[in-house]
């Protein structure tokens, strides 16, 4: 294989090349109509959205973000909040948070990079006789879940309310069964690099119809009809364009996802011994957003470097916690040290489903090449 090699961390024209025919038509029936904005189309991709998530309802927002926004305004978080999160994790989760102007409490994370239930023990003498915090907000960081019944277990225990950060597992399941009804409420991206990607930023929150009726309430300027404006809220509604590639693609996702298994499977059993790779929680069907190994310590920056020299482009997920980001540390100055940790020596490698496998064996043997295990 040729050294000037060049290979993408992300390959979104494979992908998109597969249903080029049917996303052009939709385009383009979506322009010839002039049907951009809600409407039919919308509520369609809703319905199928809700049908493959099993959930009551789902409405369609602007971005993760908005979802997360709108699913705290939904369960009346607000200013003097508390919420449960991580600080391992994209910065919209933490500012979602402050946004609505409650105030994060961060937890750290355990072996699958997840909100760690072991930790909030220590809140329990905290809590007895006092307010507990309002929410807790956790992450399906990289596209598996936590363990969402010890979740809910300590939240029916403190009566607080449970937002999943499902940004990155679209079409994950926890025990065999779907995510997207199996707490309060749920939030999903469809930025272009997740699993189930548009072609500009857009999200979806799914739940209870109570609920989501009050996510699209907050979505499109707090009103419930045209001209009456029951709360102050957002103009965070998702375009019909974005909607109907969701719509597309949502028929792929459960292929996509086994295909991109495949090539995550490879790597683990290539580079188990030699760096640590994911863990698979039992509970967890993972759909790898995105295949993240944590280097020996102190190698992290130096592979990078190797790895680019062979042409291959890598990412960190995320290179600093957000607690400890300019935004946040002043006010929030918790101490997280395996979330610090994990930041410091982890790396993304490229892991589409379209990845060709003469690819793949190339950037497996330039990490055994760096670590002398050739």
């Amino acid at each position: 294989m040729k050294q000037n090699i060049k290979i993408p961390f992300v390959d979104l024209y494979s992908q998109n090349e597969e249903l080029r025919t049917e996303i052009d038509l939709a385009i383009a029936d979506i322009i010839d109509r002039s049907d951009f904005i809600t409407g039919p189309t919308v509520e369609r991709v809703e319905k199928a959205i809700a049908e493959y998530t099993e959930s009551e309802d789902c409405a369609s927002v602007g971005s993760g973000t908005n979802a997360l926004v709108c699913a705290l305004r939904a369960l009346n978080i607000g200013p003097g909040d508390e919420v449960l999160t991580v600080g391992h994790t994209f910065v919209s989760t933490t500012e979602a948070i402050v946004n609505v102007g409650a105030k994060p409490l961060f937890i750290d994370i355990d072996e699958y990079y997840h909100f760690d239930l072991e930790q909030c023990k220590k809140f329990d003498e905290i809590y007895l006789g006092l307010n507990a915090p309002k929410a807790i907000l956790f992450v399906d960081l990289y596209g598996q879940t936590p363990d969402i019944d010890k979740i809910k277990k300590f939240a029916r225990k403190y009566g607080i309310k449970i937002i999943q950060d499902a940004a990155q597992s679209f079409g994950a399941k926890y025990n065999d069964k779907t995510i997207g009804s199996l707490v309060d409420l749920t939030c999903f991206s469809f930025n272009p690099v997740k699993n189930l990607g548009a072609m500009g930023d857009s999200g979806a929150v799914t739940g209870k119809k109570k609920l989501i009726d009050r996510v699209r309430m907050y979505r499109d300027h707090g009103r419930k009809t045209k001209f009456e404006y029951d709360k102050v809220g957002y103009n965070m509604r998702i375009d019909n364009l974005q909607a109907v590639v969701i719509e597309a693609k949502l028929k792929k996702i459960d292929e996509w996802i086994e295909r991109k298994r495949k090539v995550c499977h490879k790597y683990t059993e290539a580079l188990k011994d030699i760096v640590i790779t994911p863990k698979e929680a039992p509970w967890a069907y993972h759909t790898y957003y995105v295949y993240v190994i944590e280097t020996p310590k102190g190698t992290r920056d130096a592979l990078q470097k190797h790895l680019k020299e062979k042409g291959i482009a890598t990412n960190i997920h995320y290179k600093f916690p957000t607690h400890t980001t300019k935004a946040f540390k002043d006010e929030y100055t918790e101490k997280l040290p395996r979330t610090e940790y994990v930041c410091n020596n982890v790396l993304s490698l490229p892991c589409y489903f379209t990845l060709p496998e003469q690819w793949q064996d190339y950037i497996i043997n330039s990490i055994k090449e760096f670590y002398g295990k050739n």
